[in-house]
């Protein structure tokens, strides 16, 4: 349907949702990412996790009862979550305080209808060219006008979630060679949507925005250049370089004030 751009030749390099985002809000973050700079796990980060894991159960077995829901918390914590909970050093009843927090979302959850459900957690690797892998997981796919809806589930509000939607649009189209008929973003603590509905064309302009990635970051890393672009915005309170950042820094003390 579509042929991916050229890009500048390298090693092996995996784009996923998380990288396409942060390049378009600060090349530089992007480029800390690839190096290996990671933000520190967050309580807040660690909640819509988990929370993610009970949605996605939910959709997959049914829903859980009340009496087995701390249960059921604690079996997805142990199943994959065991090193975020050891990094974040969480106390027993600060953890009971989460999944209480995860629970109160499971009930504002279970309100949205799941008419045209096929599949949850749908994890799409694509490599468009060679050493290049695009990836992301998609929360929940829903049939749709004789197509699919792509769902991203949010535990908190919807911030700047457009590019994540294009992106998703962009692995369905290179992996299934078929638009999808939305992409939608849902918070499940307001209710709130943002729709994005995918043409060719802004597939296209997708494709042109992560092959202009792929060769920016490429050549920074391989010239060892010291920095990228930055730009500042409420992203900067986790990012890993703001010890460093002056534009994050005064950029999180105008939040905070």
């Amino acid at each position: 349907m579509i042929e991916f751009p050229e890009v500048a030749p390298g090693d092996p390099l995996v784009v996923s949702a998380t990288l396409f985002v942060t390049y378009s809000k600060c090349p530089d973050q992007a480029l800390g990412r690839m190096r290996g700079s990671y933000p520190p796990e967050s309580r807040a980060s660690f909640r819509g996790g988990l929370a993610h894991r009970v949605f996605a159960r939910h959709l997959s077995r049914g829903e859980i009862g009340a009496a087995e829901f701390n249960q059921v918390c604690r079996e997805e914590i142990g199943s994959s979550m065991n090193p975020k909970l050891g990094s974040l050093g969480l106390r027993p009843s600060q953890l009971d305080g989460v999944i209480r927090e995860v629970g109160d979302l499971y009930e504002r959850f279970k309100i949205i209808s799941t008419e045209g459900f096929r599949r949850s957690e749908v994890q799409v690797d694509v490599e468009p060219v060679e050493d290049l892998t695009l990836r992301g997981s998609i929360d929940a796919i829903f049939d749709e006008g004789g197509g699919v809806r792509l769902v991203d589930w949010k535990t908190g509000g919807l911030y700047e979630v457009e590019r994540q939607l294009e992106f998703y649009a962009l692995l369905w189209v290179l992996d299934r060679d078929e638009l999808p008929c939305r992409v939608e973003a849902v918070s499940i603590g307001s209710g709130e949507r943002v729709t994005s509905i995918p043409t060719v064309e802004t597939v296209m302009t997708t494709a042109e925005s992560t092959a202009q990635l792929v060769t920016e970051l490429r050549c920074a890393f391989d010239s060892g250049k010291d920095r990228l672009p930055r730009f500042a915005g409420p992203w900067c309170r986790y990012c890993a370089l703001l010890d460093g950042c002056n534009e994050g820094r005064a950029a999180v003390r105008v939040v905070d004030a």
